[in-house]
């Protein structure tokens, strides 16, 4: 289906090899892909480094601090909003909630 070489094998065997197998599927879903691919580095960029700056499961940070390392605040993953309806953003387990003067507090959802 992708280079058009004949071949041996199972009657419903439709590649010639795995190279020419993933070259299809590559082509076939490029267009999606890169929009996906880009969005997922972006979350596993954040999630890196709200990580990183977040060693003891709950710290205070300034916002410049997050946009130092390249945080990006338009991605995560999903929100919680307490009973108090504060609204904390999370990037997979990693969340922040944004507080008064352009602070942060960081957070970790216990497992």
């Amino acid at each position: 289906m992708e280079c058009g070489d004949s071949f041996k094998g199972r009657i419903d065997k439709k590649f010639c090899s795995d190279y020419c197998r993933n070259a299809f599927n590559n082509r076939l879903n490029k267009d999606g892909k890169n929009l996906i691919r880009n969005i997922n580095n972006r979350l596993r960029k954040n999630w890196r480094i709200l990580e990183e700056l977040n060693v003891h499961q709950k710290t205070k940070i300034s916002k410049s601090k997050l946009l130092e390392k390249g945080f990006d605040f338009t991605y995560f993953t999903s929100i919680y909003v307490t009973k108090a309806e504060a609204v904390y953003y999370y990037v997979y387990d990693q969340g922040y909630l944004p507080l008064e003067n352009d602070s942060y507090l960081l957070v970790k959802k216990s497992s």
